[in-house]
């Protein structure tokens, strides 16, 4: 597996390569000392290392200038990097708190569905029979229903507990005047057995006077 392979950034391509050159100038230049240097030194001999160096200064000045921007780049992509990884970490602790504040309403809303109502005991009227009543909300859905249904009961319970109220009330003036008339038939009676007394005594006397 050569470099060419390994490395595959758009930003560090250029460098790759600027290098390579720069290695290849560096290998000509030497090759041509090499094979020049028995050679007596000339203009043109001059010229030609010259041309060389200045090639490989070339290079050399590129691969700085592209090592730089290489070096600046990632230093701006690190920050950014770790800028957007707070952000992620951000995110993803409110991800982990709305996952718990799920599950914490999950378990309320079971708790709520499982919890046995007092209503659920209520002898309310059923819904079918509530309806007939009052047709104009058929279309209520069953939660919506519940609490009218409940207003209903409590609403005949008043009526009832009024109506009950008033009978008590009769109930008690009925007693009153039953044990009034009670008293006024004892006091009759009272009178009646005294005139009976009565008659017997005068009964004894006719009696009395007839012998």
């Amino acid at each position: 597996m050569t470099v060419d392979t390994i490395i595959t950034s758009p930003l560090l391509s250029p460098c790759l390569q600027t290098a390579n050159a720069t290695l290849q100038q560096s290998l000509t230049l030497i090759d041509f000392l090499s094979s020049n240097a028995s050679n007596p030194t000339t203009t043109e001999l001059q010229t030609k290392v010259a041309h060389h160096q200045k090639l490989l200064q070339a290079y050399l000045s590129k691969l700085r200038h592209q090592t730089r921007k290489a070096a600046y780049t990632a230093r701006t992509t690190k920050a950014e990097t770790a800028e957007t990884r707070k952000q992620v970490d951000a995110l993803l602790l409110q991800l982990q708190n709305l996952y718990y504040e799920q599950r914490h309403l999950l378990g309320e809303i079971a708790a709520c569905e499982d919890y046995n109502h007092a209503f659920r005991e209520l002898p309310l009227i059923e819904p079918d029979e509530y309806l007939e009543y009052f047709p104009e909300h058929a279309d209520m859905t069953e939660e919506e229903i519940m609490p009218r249904r409940i207003e209903y009961e409590a609403e005949e319970r008043r009526r009832m507990e009024g109506e009950r109220s008033e009978l008590v009330k009769v109930k008690e003036r009925l007693v009153q005047e039953n044990a009034r008339r009670k008293e006024e038939i004892k006091k009759v009676d009272e009178r009646l057995e005294g005139w009976i007394d009565g008659l017997g005594s005068l009964e004894q006397e006719l009696k009395k006077e007839l012998e």
